[in-house]
């Protein structure tokens, strides 16, 4: 070999070292898997079979199979079937398990079966961060990303993917037609062979037709219009940032904006973020220990309720409110011209003019108020400011709560930024790990799990970062 680095001969005997526990390192991440759940009252978290039966065979204690996970999905091994294997020849898990190597049948049963036990586990990480004192500085990005399910496309249905492959496929037996009509004027044009494929082209067709036709009865039966196959749970949702349609579930994160720890996180199947802002903002307060806890969050968060709701629990929100108004691109005023007297209830428009309150209307359960001028129809500048005989200002009886928030953004035009820094660095670390397809199990439930398992590795991968393993070890066994 020259001067290489040499070999070592395979034949040659050598002698191992005595002890298993020589072949970890002293700060290797399984010691801290190891420590932070033998710290754990399991029985408690509400793992099956932390009590030992008194007859039968003797199981596995969960622990073991807790460790095999919380180590598989550091290290991106997601399958039972690999960890089966891992636990076979991974010296790091053998150490970690004690020899021991269950099946994969057990493996996957035991994720199956603890779904709520494990979650519980994620956030006693996170409760042990908050010891640590790692959520002191007290702001959290809030956002949310589709991760794609088991479920392909094609066995995803609603009603206008049914409408456009039912056109595909009229417009298919269209153009076999076109032919058999061709090979019926002349028989010379069109081979024999050709003419029975594409008869039995048709009747394939006609049958792909035929189920469509019942699929589209039951998609229209369905609560939410569409039915998936091979995951019932998961549902097609529209990315705004990629203009295209994922089949999958809706993940909510709230990161601390300071070590972009994970202090809360939900996974649903509903293809927007706008009823998830106070549900994400208590979660994080209450994870944090922080009462004035400050939320950032991006425009498809904006919900006068939701901000509300957040705001009365003690979080302070920023959320830029969307221009849906198209006032501004007419050329015309748009609401924020228009000048609010809290005192007299009442709006003074651009021309000076006041716009009294006139009635209140309850709009999608919202109680909202009426205002208009008088003077419209005389007004000088009336063509720059509405194109109807009167403007009418609409006000929601609670808008001084989203004013609070504009003011608070308009003071914080980093707000945005450190969002998307601090979130969406996190989802895009998160997909990473979890490969093309990014959950493995099917059906809501489980997937919560998993997204558990996913967040519990990321949060341990983040404190062993910052603090290193050492410190880590000894913060647990304090």
């Amino acid at each position: 070999m020259g001067r290489y680095i040499g070999e070592a001969d395979r034949t040659q005997s050598t002698l191992f070292p005595e002890s298993l526990d020589d072949w970890v390192d002293e700060d290797s991440t399984v010691r801290v898997i190891d420590v932070f759940i033998n710290e754990l009252d399991l029985r408690v978290l509400g793992f099956e079979r932390a009590e030992p039966a008194a007859t039968g065979r003797p199981a596995y204690h969960p622990a073991t199979l807790l460790k095999i996970y919380v180590y598989g999905y550091l290290n991106r091994i997601q399958s039972s079937r690999r960890l089966e294997a891992e636990a076979r020849r991974n010296i790091e898990l053998i150490w970690l398990t004690g020899r021991l190597a269950p099946d994969f049948k057990t493996i996957a049963d035991f994720r199956k079966d603890n779904g709520a036990a494990i979650r519980q586990v994620c956030r006693q990480f996170v409760v042990l961060c908050r010891q640590l004192n790692l959520f002191n500085e007290g702001v959290v990005a809030i956002d949310g990303s589709k991760f794609k399910a088991v479920n392909n496309r094609d066995k995803n249905f609603t009603v206008h993917k049914i409408q456009v492959r039912m056109q595909q496929l009229e417009d298919n037996i269209a153009q076999y037609l076109a032919e058999l009509d061709r090979a019926d004027r002349d028989p010379a044009l069109v081979l024999p062979s050709k003419v029975a494929r594409l008869k039995e082209r048709i009747g394939r067709v006609k049958e792909q037709i035929s189920k469509l036709t019942a699929m589209a009865e039951q998609v229209k039966a369905s609560p939410d219009g569409q039915i998936s196959l091979t995951d019932p749970d998961a549902r097609s949702m529209t990315s705004t940032a990629r203009g295209t349609a994922t089949v999958g579930y809706n993940v909510q994160a709230a990161v601390d904006t300071k070590h972009h720890l994970v202090l809360a996180h939900e996974v649903n199947n509903e293809g927007n973020d706008r009823n998830q802002l106070a549900k994400m903002s208590t979660a994080s307060q209450a994870a944090s220990g922080i009462e004035n806890l400050t939320a950032l969050a991006d425009r498809g968060y904006y919900n006068g309720p939701q901000i509300r709701q957040a705001e009365m629990a003690g979080v302070a929100t920023l959320v830029p409110k969307p221009l849906t108004s198209n006032s501004r691109a007419q050329g015309l005023f748009d609401k924020r011209d228009f000048i609010y007297d809290a005192a007299k209830d009442e709006y003074r428009c651009p021309a000076g003019q006041i716009a009294i309150h006139r009635f209140v209307t309850k709009e999608d359960g919202l109680y909202i108020s009426r205002y208009w001028s008088s003077s419209c129809p005389t007004c000088p500048i009336k063509p720059r400011c509405t194109t109807s005989k009167y403007r009418r200002i609409s006000r929601w009886e609670h808008e001084a709560v989203l004013e609070r928030v504009q003011a608070r953004l308009d003071a914080t035009p980093e707000a945005a930024r450190v969002r998307m820094q601090t979130v969406e660095h996190v989802f895009g670390t998160l997909k990473s790990w979890m490969g093309p397809c990014h959950f493995l199990t099917k059906t809501l439930p489980k997937v919560r799990t998993e997204m558990s398992l996913q967040v519990l590795a990321y949060n341990m991968k983040r404190v062993i970062k910052i603090l290193g393993a050492r410190k880590l070890l000894q913060a647990i066994a304090a």
